[in-house]
């Protein structure tokens, strides 16, 4: 049974004029929840189901979680008055909306719409791709025109799945989706390195265009020789894909393709994507061509008119690619506004772009008062973006002159807020899984509690995370307020003597330490990655075993995640890396994620601007982790030391290129 908000708040209202103090979870005295999750990973379907009927004969507290991997298990062989009665034990709660969305999903393989339309007008979440894609088609099958929906959903598809390959399907063969449609879909499949899609998307085009893509995917430089010159038609929209594949692996011999006879022979908008796909694959590698093929990419659109088939991440690597140009500055500007004018609104809307696109406003100005007006319009832009909390709200307001104060505490949380917070059913079972070391079910569960929350609610329930140190629910639970900001909960210091002294005694900046560990790990000492990293600092085991032999410091495997031994191994090798890079902050820290080889080829090339080097780094991740952790750092510096926001730029550095002839040799033994 799950309780309503106003029995909430009656029963914390009670409990208060009753003088209860609300405790924490009581820790759960056995075992059944973590056994029958590993009967699952098993697939030991006996003894799961017998955990199950356990869990719920002793009444549980997690039951339901049991009950949830017991039927989700044989969810093929279910009928629906089990998963009614399902429904029926657990409303409400976030294990009977997700098993909602995995039986949506079943419904839409058997094709039963009529079950599959009155489940999922309950369905909550709502966040499932190809639950959507479903949920498109039954509309349609309806008498409803979800043609531009559906369009974005297809699109917008990871790597094919039944869902929205049903949806296009169909909606091909109602007349729906144009050629047009299909072509663009080949087209984001390719630019997206997604051949099982492109392949399923290939088939809507005819059986001889699913033959050449099938070819052209694995082989398309052998494509395109025998295909020299092309029909008009589906040929040339062919062409391109094999020339956005062969950009893929080598974009100068695609540009060499391009060049002759192709360019020459494809009309101007597919010349213009054909050449877009190529400087994008190109910026990837960081090559020094890219901006020349994003220019030839603009004059063959301005030739057509049309953009519509470029994407936003293309127009982003134009921007880099400019970014990094050592043209001339108004040559190098007017490429990086061009592509942010032509990105969608909602993506001209992010920061880096507003940023960099009143760079582009100031560097295209002339001088004297005939400039003004794009001055103006520069710094306008900078105004709204200027911010103490992420990394180009830092930037903006620097170079607007301004000394941003850091947000000031919102009013204390009142004792019924807590309160009420401390008895929310779903909370408090996100916090007993993840005690059990079921962190993933139970971020998902309380991630699913927190919705609707208003603005005091959430930042109860950042601080119940808090107080129960669970660092990465407190940061990102807070996170999710705009109007009050809790500096306290966002950026918290566990483990503050320890983290200060270990960065102090080795002369690395305490705040940087912080700022990487919040970045890494938010303060999770069991801390596991994808890849193996482990512990506060996220830290590699062989690099652990390299960093301790350097240090001395004896070591065997289990102690990678040990909090003061990694907090010692990740320092030492922090400190390592920085001096390597020669104190350069940016550098070392897109070597502390992605290794420092790849640091320093990323270094290699023209003397660049160190926030353009940043955006520029060609990993997503690394990219996106570079900023945060500079940011998080110039935060915690004024936490730590009690001072105004100090400058980003500092830290950041006022330019990277290729290392020094002076210094000293990289050290090629960091792992």
């Amino acid at each position: 049974m799950t309780m309503r908000w106003r029995d909430l708040f009656v029963l914390g209202t009670a409990l208060l004029a009753s003088g209860h103090t609300l405790a924490a979870p009581a820790p759960l005295n056995d075992n059944l929840i973590v056994d029958a999750r590993e009967a699952l990973r098993k697939s030991d379907r006996v003894r799961l189901a017998a955990l199950r009927a356990a869990a719920l004969d002793a009444q549980h507290p997690l039951a339901q979680w049991a009950d949830y991997w017991d039927l989700s298990n044989r969810l093929p062989a279910a009928a629906q008055p089990e998963i009614d009665a399902f429904y029926a034990r657990w409303p409400g709660t976030y294990v009977e909306d997700r098993l909602r969305n995995d039986w949506l999903l079943e419904l839409g393989k058997r094709r039963d719409w009529a079950a599959f339309s009155r489940d999922h007008a309950r369905f909550r979440m709502n966040d499932d791709r190809e639950v959507g894609c479903y949920a498109l088609l039954t509309q349609h099958l309806a008498g409803q025109d979800v043609t531009q929906a559906a369009r974005a959903a297809w699109f917008a598809q990871r790597d094919a799945d039944d869902g929205c390959d049903l949806l296009a399907t169909t909606l091909v063969e109602a007349r729906r989706f144009t050629p047009a449609d299909v072509w663009q879909e080949l087209r984001l499949s390719i630019e997206f390195n997604r051949p099982r899609a492109a392949k399923a998307a290939s088939a809507l085009a005819g059986a001889a265009a699913a033959q050449a893509v099938a070819e052209l995917v694995d082989k398309p430089a052998r494509y395109l020789a025998r295909r020299a010159p092309p029909a008009p038609g589906s040929n040339r929209q062919l062409a391109v894909l094999a020339v956005m594949r062969l950009a893929g692996t080598d974009p100068g011999v695609a540009a060499a393709e391009l060049a002759q006879p192709w360019a020459l022979l494809l009309p101007p908008e597919l010349a213009a994507v054909a050449w877009a796909a190529v400087g994008k694959q190109s910026a990837l590698r960081l090559e020094a061509d890219a901006p020349a093929y994003f220019q030839r990419a603009f004059a063959a659109q301005r030739k057509s008119g049309e953009l519509e088939l470029w994407t936003d991440d293309t127009l982003a690597w134009a921007v880099r690619a400019a970014l990094r140009s050592s043209a001339a500055p108004q040559e190098r500007w007017s490429l990086v506004a061009n592509a942010i004018d032509a990105m969608s609104d909602a993506e001209q809307k992010d920061p880096a772009w507003v940023y960099w696109k009143a760079r582009a406003l100031q560097g295209r100005a002339v001088s004297g008062p005939r400039g003004d007006e794009a001055r103006a319009a520069a710094r306008q832009l900078l105004e709204s973006i200027a911010s103490p909390l992420h990394f180009y709200g830092l930037l903006a307001s620097e170079d607007l002159g301004q000394s941003l104060a850091l947000p000031g505490p919102p009013a204390a949380l009142s004792t019924l807020e807590r309160a009420l917070t401390s008895v929310n059913p779903g909370l408090n079972r996100a916090l007993q899984m993840i005690a059990l070391g079921l962190r993933n079910e139970g971020v998902r569960e309380w991630n699913f509690s927190l919705r609707g929350l208003g603005e005091r609610e959430l930042l109860a329930a950042a601080q119940l995370a808090c107080d129960h140190e669970v660092w990465d629910r407190c940061i990102n639970t807070s996170e999710r307020t705009r109007a009050e900001v809790d500096l306290a909960q966002r950026y918290p210091t566990p483990f503050r003597d320890d983290v200060v002294a270990a960065s102090n005694s080795i002369g690395l900046d305490p705040a940087y330490v912080y700022g990487l560990i919040r970045q890494e790990s938010r303060f999770i000492m069991d801390a596991r990655s994808s890849v193996g990293a482990s512990g506060l600092m996220q830290l590699m085991p062989a690099t652990a075993r390299w960093t301790a032999k350097r240090i001395g410091l004896p070591y065997s495997a289990n102690m990678i995640a040990d909090r003061d031994v990694n907090l010692k191994l990740g320092t030492s090798y922090l400190k390592l890396v920085l001096d390597d890079f020669d104190g350069s902050a940016a550098l070392a820290t897109a070597a502390y994620n992605a290794g420092p080889s790849r640091s320093r080829r990323w270094r290699e090339g023209a003397l660049q601007e160190a926030a353009a080097w940043a955006e520029g780094i060609p990993f997503n991740e690394t990219r996106d982790y570079v900023k945060k952790v500079l940011s998080n750092a110039t935060v915690y510096s004024a936490l730590l030391n009690s001072v105004p926001v100090p400058a980003l730029k500092t830290r950041l550095g006022a330019t990277i290129g290729p290392r020094e002839a002076t210094t000293a040799p990289p050290d090629k033994d960091l792992p």
